[in-house]
């Protein structure tokens, strides 16, 4: 069975996404709008200090990440241009601002080093800290240069494992919701809806920052299910999840905006950082969605358990010889 859920079949908004970008916004006249608009209006000075406030809690939570030495590496597969490895959850995958931090680059380029000499122009992809899988490096130039031209032109195919709260009632579908940044809960993202589009109207790039402003970035992602299972008596499904677009929180934002945040979510999971479900109404959400007494009861049972969620397969041509290529990982849950 197919399902697509995208704003239109949610009923979330009635215009194309773009309709009130802040670019085009400002050119409309206020005269009958200024009404509509002031009730959704955000103070620049509030998106600022929970920004910052935000960014403070993630460079400490940075600093916390697992040390990984180079014999740790669980390799996949390498050759003078690339580096395919496995990494575990509560690792980053780079440093951040604070070079100190552990993170799986300096540990692969203190093993192998790099053409350039420099640790920065190995990483052509990442993963968030709390998730695992495969991540691959670039050892020389042109294989940088190659595999973020195959990652920008989405020549790479990524699947990922995760565990879902509830049972999601469709063998398989696509998620088709545009992405924006959340500038009630920033740095994080949430749905695009045209309402939260119109609460940009008057915000500054210079006091908030250009990516808040940004227009909403079509976003799709396909799931099958792989089997229907429990945590502790609780519902949960397994998924295979397909990101086409690959934005950032792509994967976290859309689950949760179909009612089934990934196992172990602490950001857009229940009570997280960011918006509940995805930055959708409670209302929006399908008929299958888990309750919120569930998603309670599956993160007390998980507690202090990684996120559920593995980049499990990569598939591309390699950047210099152009073979294809492609490498799998058994999730860890």
């Amino acid at each position: 069975m197919r399902i697509l859920w995208s704003l239109s079949a949610i009923a979330v908004a009635s215009s194309s996404v773009s309709a009130f970008t802040p670019s085009n916004i400002n050119s409309v006249s206020r005269s009958s709008e200024t009404a509509v608009f002031s009730a959704v209006a955000v103070a620049a000075s509030n998106v600022k200090a929970k920004h910052e406030a935000t960014l403070s809690k993630l460079r400490a939570k940075d600093q916390q990440s697992s040390v990984i030495s180079t014999d740790d590496l669980n390799v996949i597969f390498e050759d003078e241009h690339i580096v395919v490895v496995n990494k575990p959850s509560g690792v980053l995958t780079v440093p951040g601002k604070d070079l100190n931090n552990p993170s799986l680059n300096k540990a692969v380029f203190d093993r192998y080093g790099s053409e350039s000499g420099r640790m920065d122009k190995m990483v052509v992809h990442r993963l968030g800290m709390d998730t695992s899988g495969l991540v691959v490096f670039a050892r020389t130039n042109a294989a940088l240069r190659s595999m973020n031209s195959l990652f920008r032109t989405r020549k790479v195919t990524r699947k990922y494992e995760a565990l879902v709260c509830g049972h999601v009632s469709q063998d398989e579908g696509s998620i088709d919701l545009p992405l924006m940044r959340d500038y009630e809960c920033p740095p994080f993202m949430r749905v695009s809806t045209d309402d939260h589009q119109r609460a940009l109207i008057d915000l500054d790039p210079d006091e908030v920052g250009k990516k808040i402003l940004e227009n909403p970035k079509d976003s799709l992602t396909k799931y099958q299910v792989v089997s229907r299972e429990d945590i502790a008596g609780n519902d949960v499904t397994r998924l295979v999840l397909t990101s086409i677009s690959g934005r950032t929180h792509q994967l976290n934002v859309h689950c949760a905006a179909i009612g089934h945040p990934i196992v172990g979510d602490t950001v857009y999971g229940y009570d997280g950082e960011a918006a509940p479900n995805g930055g959708l109404d409670e209302s929006d959400l399908p008929a299958d969605k888990a309750s919120v007494e569930l998603q309670k009861a599956i993160l007390e049972a998980c507690a202090g358990k990684p996120m559920c969620v593995h980049a499990k397969s990569i598939s591309f041509r390699h950047p210099v010889t152009k073979q294809d290529l492609s490498f799998e990982s058994e999730a860890p849950f």
